[in-house]
């Protein structure tokens, strides 16, 4: 497994990323959700246009864990989208994120980003996944961490 970015998010994550900074629209937010990705592939993984579709596969789940609940990330909680001219790219970065407190129970595999343009009032056919990471751990009811080293996104 790698770190990738969604095929519907290619060319797309800076401006949903920046949308969310902008509260353009107001409810629009990040969620970063922890996966059990069973064995499946990044390559059928990347296709998918939704979180809908990226839990509907057999393979895929969400964590269950208790203590575990999606990071959800609203303007404040976002840096300014800013042009790093120096070395011709745009970096996003979340900084360090806590997962919540992990029971044993799911194995995560991966956390993926993703923009929610309708943030509580929206449903996971409308949240589109972003980018996905590696992140295996086995919960055994300690604090869990988020940590995308350089960022969650580069575009150079």
């Amino acid at each position: 497994m790698a770190n990738f970015v969604f095929n519907v998010a290619l060319g797309r994550a800076a401006e949903l990323y920046n949308r969310v900074k902008t509260g353009d629209p107001s409810a629009s937010r990040l969620v970063v959700v922890a996966i059990v990705a069973n064995g499946q592939t990044d390559a059928v993984m990347r296709d998918y246009n939704t979180l809908a579709d990226l839990l509907g596969d057999a393979l895929v789940a969400e964590a269950t864990n208790s203590g575990y609940a999606r990071i959800v990330l609203a303007a404040a909680d976002l840096a300014a989208l800013s042009h790093d001219d120096t070395n011709d790219r745009v970096d996003l970065d979340t900084g360090d994120l806590a997962l919540g407190t992990l029971s044993a129970g799911d194995n995560p595999t991966d956390v993926a980003f993703c923009y929610d343009p309708n943030g509580a009032g929206g449903t996971d056919a409308e949240i589109i996944p972003l980018t996905l990471h590696d992140f295996a751990i086995t919960p055994d009811g300690s604090a869990v961490t988020v940590q995308t080293p350089n960022g969650f996104f580069r575009a150079a």
